[in-house]
């Protein structure tokens, strides 16, 4: 058995409360209606839905950073990378200070395997607020698709230092180290307090289990693999 695919942190969405100053009150009250609405989609799943309301949040105020981003964010749940690339490009020109933004669209290009776009969007996220950890398990992810694992540790660690239950980040610092650098001992920490943080988290048990294989743990390996299967995990 294999060592399986690093996890990917999620996007950031964020709620707008207030605008521009100078925007008409009517057209300001409107598209955080829509904006509110867009999201309620957005959570359940309704993304055409979300778009239309999003969409129409920018109708009202096209200068509405918030919106761009939240409607990127719709774009890239459909599959959509280009659409939303173009929707967070729009929200940093309207804020370059937009970290946020910066990271989402680092994770667009991450999926589709531009990791240099990606590490230097999360650079400027990172610049910008130094304390988003999601933008350094981000990098560090990207980092591993180039074959840099000591970076991605570092980073992984700093997402750790930054958030200490960060699940995801102590799940993909034990696949590097036991997938990519033969530190099982490591791979096992890592993965059991992924696996105490979030008691359902199936690829950290069939990761630790795949470690424990590789100490020749047989019976610790077995269990871990019972494990992920029960909680629903299907080898890739």
């Amino acid at each position: 058995m294999s060592m399986q695919q690093v996890v990917r942190t999620g996007a950031v969405l964020l709620v707008g409360v207030s605008i521009l100053s100078g925007c008409g009150e009517s057209n300001e009250e409107q598209a955080i209606g829509a904006l509110n609405r867009g999201i309620a989609h957005y959570d359940k799943g309704e993304l055409h839905e979300a778009i239309s309301d999003l969409t129409e949040a920018i109708r009202l105020i096209p200068k509405y950073a918030d919106a761009y981003n939240n409607r990127g964010l719709a774009h890239a749940e459909k599959g959509e990378p280009d659409k939303a690339i173009a929707d967070y490009t729009e929200a940093i020109r309207l804020n370059p200070k937009y970290a946020q933004s910066h990271y989402n669209r680092g994770l667009a290009y991450h999926h589709k395997g531009e990791f240099d776009q990606a590490i230097a969007d999360y650079n400027e996220a990172i610049r910008r607020d130094p304390k988003l950890a999601e933008a350094y398990l981000g990098r560090g992810i990207a980092y591993w698709g180039k074959g840099e694992f000591d970076k991605a540790i570092v980073d992984y660690t700093e997402a750790i230092r930054l958030n200490p239950k960060f699940a995801e980040a102590y799940y993909n610092r034990g696949l590097v180290h036991g997938r990519d650098k033969g530190e099982y001992d490591k791979a096992i920490a890592g993965c059991t307090q992924a696996i105490r943080l979030n008691p359902k988290y199936a690829k950290a048990y069939y990761n630790r289990g795949n470690a424990y294989e590789r100490k020749g743990e047989q019976a610790k390996a077995g269990a871990d693999f019972a494990k992920a299967k029960e909680l629903g995990y299907v080898q890739e």
